[in-house]
Parts: structure tokens; sequence; C-alpha cells
């Protein structure tokens, strides 16, 4: 009797027995370590493991134990298999190696996935036929003629519509712009929100607008979000022809330094047009930030424009600066600080009353405070500094004051923001200083707030886990 080993299938099946074991392990192993990573060559190698060596170890050993003479075995169906999948396997790798990590701005980053998709198709077709071709000895060459002409006809039949499908990748594969751009296409301006193989989604700000890609190629954009410069919220604003111009300009630099949403890097730019016509360009964080910042500089300039005392559109009305108002506004401060009649007599001619928009900054940090205020109405927050930005500690409501370290000269790192429409009346620091010096109780009084503010402002700050500066406004 023959010895088992020296049968011609017993090498091929001893090294299937032992070696598929062995590689199964290893590329488990290997599968993990990349699953661990999130490497995109995970995939081609769980195919490799699960299917690909499985089914390759399958079809060696039915090709031991097939018979040649019958014309359909499972030797072929399982050949199939395995063709198909070392199809996949190895497009799955070619995936890998040339998209798999694309560095920004190269054609692999930039080809668009229906291109990929095409190619995977066309590739997968041509192994299907070489693969029955060599398993099944079928003859596919009639087929692939047949479908060469049939393609030929309707490309000639749709050359119009596919044209436009093709302009449109070219112009995906060229990517003058991405997801989050701004464009303005000329009958459109908004950002994109989505691309795809036959069009552009464009969010307007009042809906979605949908703009073939053909129509982009075919005609001239402008991608606002590779301009040279920062983006621009502009405004044109009129005055009374008697109000100096460069009082004007200085108050329209003033309110537009204050906006949240401005660019501190770059300079405010405003100008005088003549005719009492004034112009501003205001850097911004985005072209999101035009409009609203457009729209935000214009509601301060009014109340800006009024408190300085400037017809803004030539009307120089100030609807809370009445005589009724003015008086009412200082018996409140002669109540709140416990003053005679006779004592607050001369107290007119030191006030004025202001409002603010809200978000307005009252005080600017790290200045001295100009005068004392006292809210009449509306609220202000207190804040203060940080390396991280400011952090609100209070919130002054009717009836209190802010701006005391006015009374020292002292800086004031902190800001006061009004938080809402917001009116106060504002009191000189020398009549201040003239109540004081008949009532030294009231220096000490404010001494007291003022280090008690000062605490608050420690308190939030350190339950932040971060150091400041002392604020006291």
């Amino acid at each position: 009797m023959a010895q088992i080993w020296n049968e011609p299938w017993f090498g091929l099946a001893l090294t299937i027995a032992i070696g598929l074991p062995i590689l199964l392990v290893i590329l488990t192993e290997v599968l993990a370590w990349l699953v661990r990573r999130e490497h995109p060559a995970a995939k081609p190698v769980r195919l490799l493991r699960n299917l690909v060596l499985p089914v390759g170890a399958l079809l060696a050993l039915l090709s031991l134990a097939s018979n040649s003479t019958v014309e359909l075995t499972w030797t072929r169906v399982v050949a199939t298999a395995f063709g198909f999948l070392v199809i996949l396997l190895v497009l799955s790798s070619v995936n890998v190696v040339l998209f798999g990590n694309p560095e920004e701005g190269s054609w692999r980053e930039r080809l668009p996935s229906i291109f990929i998709d095409l190619a995977r198709l066309g590739l997968i077709l041509v192994g299907l036929a070489l693969l029955f071709s060599w398993v099944w000895d079928a003859d596919v060459g009639g087929l692939i003629t047949a479908l060469g002409v049939t393609s030929i006809v309707i490309g000639l039949a749709l050359q119009n519509a596919v044209g436009s499908v093709i302009s449109g990748l070219l112009l995906l594969f060229e990517q003058p712009f991405k997801l989050g751009d701004w464009l303005d296409t000329g009958a459109v301006v908004g950002r994109v929100v989505e691309v795809n193989w036959r069009a552009v989604h464009i969010d307007t700000g009042n809906g979605i607008q949908i703009v073939p890609n053909a129509s982009l190629a075919g005609s001239s954009f402008t991608n606002l979000s590779q301009a040279p410069g920062a983006f621009l919220a502009e405004a044109t604003v009129k005055f009374s022809t008697d109000d100096p111009p460069h009082q004007v300009l200085d108050l329209m630099q003033k309110v537009a330094a204050g906006l949240p949403m401005r660019q501190r890097s770059q300079p405010i730019e405003s100008s005088y047009a003549g005719s009492a016509t004034y112009s501003i360009s205001i850097p911004v964080t985005g072209p999101a930030e035009a409009p609203p910042a457009a729209a935000l500089f214009l509601a301060w300039l009014w109340y800006a424009a009024r408190r300085a005392g400037l017809a803004l559109d030539g009307d120089a009305t100030d609807p809370v600066q009445t005589p009724e108002r003015l008086e009412a506004a200082i018996a409140a401060v002669s109540a709140r600080l416990q003053l005679t009649v006779a004592d607050d007599s001369w107290l007119p001619a030191e006030c004025r009353l202001e409002q603010y928009g809200h978000g307005e900054i009252i005080h600017v940090p790290g200045t001295i405070p100009d005068a004392f205020r006292f809210v009449i109405d509306g609220a202000v927050r207190l804040s203060a500094p940080t390396p991280f930005g400011d952090v609100g500690y209070l919130t002054l409501a009717a009836d209190e004051f802010f701006g005391l370290m006015a009374l020292s000269r002292q800086v004031d790192p902190g800001s006061v923001v009004a938080d809402g429409t917001t009116t106060v009346l504002r009191i000189t620091t020398s009549a201040v200083d003239r109540l004081i010096s008949e009532h030294p109780a009231l220096a000490r009084q404010i001494g007291r707030v003022i280090d008690l503010r000062m605490q608050t402002a420690r308190e939030a700050v350190a339950a932040l886990g971060i150091e400041s500066g002392a604020a006291g406004a």
C-alpha cells in the first residue's frame, strides 16, 4: 500500500491545513491594529481574511478532488467566486493606495467620487469578462463589441445631456470652491452646503438655491471665501450738513469698533463723500457676518448719534432727552443717595440722559470711566478680563450706579455692556466730587461698593480656574 505522504495531493493539503490558520491569526492581529488606528487599509485586510483566503483554500482543495471530465463542476463555481473576490480585493487595495490619505489640494483629493465609481465599475466588468473567459471558456468578444456600439449610439443621442454632466464633473475636479465657501454667481449669493455630480446647493439665507454644475462651468462666478483681504460689511449713511465731518467719522469709527463680529486685525475704513453722505467698510470674520454687522452698526449708530447730538438722516431729536424725564431721573438719584432738594438743585446742569442699544459697549475696558452713570431703565452687564476673554460677573438693573472708578481717576480693566435697550443718567465726575465734598459719607459708600464688586469679579473668575485683573466698574 502506497504511503499517504507520497500522494500528489498530500503536500498541498498539508500546506493548507497548517498555513491557513497561521495566516488567519496573523491577519486578525494586523486587522485589529489597523482598526485601532482607523487606517483605511483595514477594509481590504478584512476582505482578505474573511473571504479571499477561505474561498481560495476551498478552491485549492476542490481542484485536487475535481473530476476534469465533468463539464460543470463545483470547482468552476468556487473559482468564479474566488476570482470575483480577488477583483474586489485588488480594487479595494488600489483605492487605499491612491485615495486612502490624499494630500490636501492634490488631484487625488479633488477627483470627484463619481469618476472613481465609474472607473471601479469598468474594471469590475473587464475583470468579470476575463474571469468568465478563463473559467467558463465563454466568448465575451461579441458581447464587448455589442456594448461598444450601443454606447456610441447612446452617447450620440444624449450628447447634450451627457456634455452638461461631464462639464459639471470637470468643475468638481478643478474644485474652485469647497463646502462652506461663499459664492457670488451673479444671480445668487450664499454659502455652499452641498456639492454633488449634478448641482451645487447654496444657502442664501432665504432657502437653498440649487445651481447646476454645468451653469457654473459655463459662466463666471466669485468665490468670496478666497478673497485676498478681509470680508467687508459696508454701509452708507447721511447726516446733516451742519454736522462736522470729522466728528461724524470719529463717531462711526467708534461705533464700528465695538461690533462683536469685527475682525480685530484689520482696520476700519470710513470716508466722507460730500453732501452729508458717509460710507464705512468694516472687516468681519466671514461673509455670513456682513449683513448682520451692517444692520447692527446702523442700529447702534442711531443711539450714538443722538447721544453725540448729531443729526443722523437729518434728524437730531432725542426721544429720551426731555426736561420731564431728566427731572424724574435726578429725583431718583436724589432718593437713592438720600439728598435733600436743596442739595441737588444744581445737578441738572451736570447731568444728561443717554440711551444705548442692546450689546453696545458703555465702558471700553482698559480706560478711565469718563463719568458716573445711574441706570434708569434696562440693565447693564459687568465683565472682568481674562486671557480667554471677558467673564460676566454682575448684572445691574434700575437704581444702580456704575463707572465708580471715575472717582479715583483709575483705569477700569473691565467692560460694561448694555443688556437690552438701556437708559442711564450720566453724571459728570466734577458733580460727584462736589457731592462727596458736601457728603463725605458718600465716598465711603462708593468705596465699599467698589470693593464688593472687585471681590465678586475675582470670585467669578476663580470659579473658572483662571486668573484676571480686577474690575471695579
